[in-house]
């Protein structure tokens, strides 16, 4: 059985930094895509980064230049390192990988529980 669990999070003053980790145990054949979402107080939740097969990375508009997302394949492990963080950041965060449990079966997300982090001075 797969889990996604997340780590990191908090509260921060504006202008800080914050290091979000997540990390997929079980059967996992192969994760081609790594996604970050965030979704602040009413609002829809919405893709903040993602990492497709190959490497490529994307970032919404709003945190490009100020977040960046890294992985560690060898450990089934995603990281977003978010550096110069406004108040409009504050969202809960998730991660979403899409797993592929075996060579037949094709990739299914899988969400971590999602982390809080606050921006506020």
């Amino acid at each position: 059985q797969v889990q996604v669990v997340e780590s990191g999070g908090g509260s921060v003053q504006p202008g800080g930094s914050l290091r979000l980790s997540c990390a997929a145990s079980g059967n996992i054949f192969s994760i081609p895509y790594m996604d970050w979402y965030r979704q602040a107080p009413g609002k829809e939740r919405e893709l903040v980064a993602r990492i497709e097969p190959g490497g490529t990375r994307n970032y919404a508009d709003f945190v490009k230049g100020r977040f960046t997302i890294s992985t560690d394949n060898a450990k089934n492990r995603m990281y977003l390192q978010m550096d110069s963080l406004k108040p409009e950041d504050t969202a809960v965060y998730y991660c979403k990988m899409n797993i592929r449990e075996s060579l037949l079966k094709g990739p299914r997300p899988y969400w971590g529980q999602g982390t809080q982090v606050t921006v506020s001075s």
